[in-house]
């Protein structure tokens, strides 16, 4: 285990927390101690749930672990059962719980009760949150879905499909399900179940009636969509249908399955995303370097737009999600980078700083890290924030979320380029040094290593430096690196004429510049120590 202020993914029984949460009918009773019990919190508080979680703990002290802990579990499935009246259950142990081998399932058994209870064996310490959701499915899955219910025959009746993959706390997964429903309804094709998101128990009992499945997000239904392939032999689409190509593939690929046509609404294709990004505005964001990490579904499908709808260059694309570490490999190549598989936020940004990127596309924590950098971001995955659930309409899928995504990204890179020209013309009448940026960090510096304080030194505390004025110079205050070092100072003509590189290298210039003159060791940083380093570190 690693302590750490934040992480990507919770432990597995989040994961299966964010499938009963979703579902209507199904009950999860998780043996936990005083501390674990905060699904309240991450549901009606981050996605604004209008109910609480269909969850109870049994919420065992530290005083409980002399006498029987098995008796409180039990005691709280019993009670579980009887105030809420569920379709199904699922019991399990929370990441502390599991420490103490209750067996939940066999207890759970033991009660016999008149309703299916499906055990869940979520190791904590080997697996995290997305296989946690994973697992839950693919167990629900297995034990509800009825073997019998094979679809019926297609004489006189429209292709029937389901849609596997919503959870709750889900990156918009409520608005990508509005879009693609809609999507396939206008193909011809009827939904039949849509899971977990919505379903109930006695829903995936039905599963096994569709003609073929839709996997919207291949960590959650995957392992399910695959049973049911060997189950009932329901072919799966798992094409994830993020940008103009990748939807207009997805529909193509759901009609041939279903044999039907798909060209009546491929011509009507309502997305403005090619032409906007052919537009002359957005020459100005063609080549731009972007960054991107997050959960391999948004990640992958975040470097194909990039890439090759917007025309941006991807310089790095990373993943926490370890189980698809294989296709961000895949992808990264053919961008002729190397992917980044880690689940430390400090490797991230230490990637994101080498790469000298011009724009984030990440989770929560990028945004953080870019914020600090000074660098435009887009969220684009979880783990996310209350402000990712909005309550207007937005989609990442299909041909509206393609113009969700021009929006959302472009955005950032329109208000850097303002920002930009605030630099540029600070000198005129109608601006002034104090100036504040419009919407990044005051001096838009690099990482807490490199970011300074500057500040003009009144009469008596300005250095006397052999050949300079002392009026010429201006003290650079710096948060301490890890050595403790300080910084030279920086000439008046040197740091004006920082302010002339854009705001996005801006911060790695200065870094290089500081670490060029300490290496030498240079009392003071002039125009032409700026431009031989600028020279040194460009070799």
């Amino acid at each position: 285990m690693q302590l750490t202020i934040w992480t990507y993914e919770g432990p597995p029984h989040i994961g299966a927390l964010r499938v009963a949460t979703a579902m209507s009918g199904l009950h999860y009773v998780l043996h936990a101690p005083q501390g674990d019990t905060y699904a309240d919190l991450l549901f009606t508080m981050i996605e604004r749930r209008d109910a609480r979680p269909p969850v109870t703990y049994t919420t065992f002290q530290a005083r409980d672990l002399g006498s029987d802990t098995a008796e409180i579990f039990k005691n709280a499935v019993a009670q579980a059962y009887e105030r809420f009246q569920p379709e199904a259950m699922i019991v399990g142990a929370s990441c502390t719980a599991e420490l103490i081998q209750d067996d939940p399932g066999g207890l759970a058994k033991a009660l016999a009760l008149p309703i299916p209870v499906i055990p869940l064996e979520l190791p904590a310490y080997q697996k995290k949150e997305n296989w946690g959701a994973s697992e839950t499915f693919y167990r629900l899955v297995r034990a509800l879905s009825v073997t019998g219910a094979e679809p019926a025959g297609r004489d006189g009746r429209r292709p029937l499909c389901n849609i596997l993959g919503p959870t709750a706390l889900g990156f918009r997964h409520r608005d990508d399900l509005v879009e693609i429903r809609s999507l396939i309804e206008r193909l011809g094709i009827d939904v039949n179940v849509v899971a977990p998101l919505g379903a109930s128990p006695s829903d995936l009992g039905r599963l096994g009636e569709a003609d073929f499945n839709v996997v919207l997000y291949p960590e959650i239904a995957r392992a399910a969509a695959q049973y049911l392939q060997k189950t009932f032999g329901q072919p799966m689409v798992e094409t994830v249908p993020i940008g103009v190509a990748a939807t207009v593939r997805f529909v193509e690929e759901v009609a041939a399955v279903a044999g039907i046509d798909p060209a009546p609404v491929l011509a009507g294709a309502p997305s403005r995303l090619p032409w906007y990004s052919r537009s002359v505005d957005s020459t100005y964001l063609t080549g731009k370097r972007v960054f991107i990490f997050g959960d391999a579904t948004h990640a992958l499908a975040a470097a194909r737009v990039a890439a090759t709808e917007l025309g941006f260059k991807v310089v790095g694309l990373g993943t926490y999600t370890r189980e698809f570490a294989r296709e961000i490999r895949a992808e990264a190549a053919l961008h002729g980078i190397e992917a980044l598989v880690t689940d430390d936020y400090l490797d991230v940004e230490a990637a994101i700083q080498a790469a000298t990127a011009e724009l984030v596309l990440g989770t929560q924590m990028e945004r953080h890290i870019a914020k600090r950098l000074g660098i435009p971001c887009a969220v684009i995955s979880a783990p996310i924030h209350v402000q990712d659930f909005p309550a207007r309409h937005s989609p990442q899928m299909g041909f509206e979320g393609a113009n969700v995504l021009f929006d959302t990204w472009v955005h950032p890179l329109m208000m850097g380029l303002e920002e930009h020209l605030i630099g540029m013309f600070r000198e005129d009448h109608e601006f002034h040094a104090d100036a504040a940026p419009s919407h990044l960090t005051r001096h838009g510096a690099g990482s807490p290593a490199t970011q300074v304080e500057r500040s003009l030194l009144d009469d008596k505390e300005k250095p006397q430096v052999a050949g300079h004025p002392a009026e010429a110079a201006v003290r650079i205050v710096p948060i301490p690196d890890d050595k403790g070092e300080g910084i030279s100072i920086w000439d008046a003509s040197a740091e004006k004429e920082l302010k002339k590189i854009p705001f996005f290298v801006r911060g790695k210039a200065r870094a290089n510049t500081e670490r060029f003159a300490r290496e030498r060791a240079l009392s003071l940083i002039t125009v032409e120590t700026l431009y031989d380093a600028k020279a040194h570190f460009g070799r």
